[in-house]
């Protein structure tokens, strides 16, 4: 096995998929994860010639138990971890805070605050007690980790719950040379963005399409985190379509 071993969450497509391109490109070893293994192996076989570095394993991290699961055969299977991607997510459709069920809510934070926190401290367990000690962990937060959209309590809050994890993972990770930060991207083009394009609710009721850029702008900047050595980290970086409604949305 490659001696650089990265786990990617949530790799199925969009963002995920691409950063895991972008690691299997460079020689890492890759393990794509997510809910259904049939995306999982279409992600792995569009790598091309890169594909045999590809391992898909299946889980959903909102289970604390069937990450614990993902982790030890990564463990078993590669012997190391040198990378988490925390990237899996999800969101509501626009609604007010009066207007979402409590089961809506959960789903929300067990796909993007508690599946972060479960893949983070099984790869501080990994990366504190091999040899050589370490590895990065990069947690996906998003613009909403620092202005919210009308209608997106459940992803905005978790998305700012993230920013905590991200701050206090960065810090308890010194001791282990874990060096942990978050990536806010803004406005990718993808499936989960499609709607952008026709248009979206502003802060100031209207409705109007935005601008969003390519996702292989958003991997460039993963990788720049990424290609770090470990003593020195990006705590926080921001990567957006320059045209979209941000500084100053409201």
């Amino acid at each position: 096995m490659h001696s650089r071993v990265a786990i990617v969450t949530g790799a199925g497509s969009g963002i995920g998929q691409v950063c895991a391109h972008a690691l299997l490109k460079e020689g890492w070893q890759v393990v794509l994860v997510g809910r259904r293994v049939e995306a999982l192996e279409a992600a792995i076989a569009a790598a091309g010639a890169d594909a045999p570095r590809g391992l898909a394993m299946p889980c959903d991290v909102g289970d604390e138990a069937a990450v614990a699961a993902l982790f030890e055969r990564v463990r078993e299977r590669c012997g190391r971890l040198d990378l988490l991607f925390n990237n899996a997510g999800m969101s509501l459709p626009p609604q007010t805070p009066d207007e979402v069920p409590g089961a809506d809510w959960r789903r929300v934070v067990d796909a993007n605050l508690n599946g972060s926190f479960y893949c983070l401290s099984h790869a501080f367990r990994l990366m504190r007690a091999q040899q050589p000690r370490g590895g990065r962990i990069i947690n996906n937060g998003s613009i909403s980790a620092h202005a919210p959209r009308p209608g997106s309590i459940a992803y905005t809050a978790t998305k700012h719950a993230v920013t905590g994890l991200t701050r206090a993972a960065a810090l308890d990770g010194r001791a282990y040379d874990i060096a942990v930060g978050q990536i806010d991207i803004g406005n990718a083009a993808s499936a989960m963005t499609a709607r952008m394009a026709v248009g979206v609710p502003q802060a100031d009721g209207s409705l109007r399409a935005e601008a969003r850029m390519d996702l292989a702008q958003v991997a460039d900047t993963f990788m720049a985190m990424v290609r770090l050595p470990l003593s020195a980290n990006v705590l926080f970086m921001t990567v957006m379509a320059t045209q979209m409604p941000y500084v100053g949305r409201g």
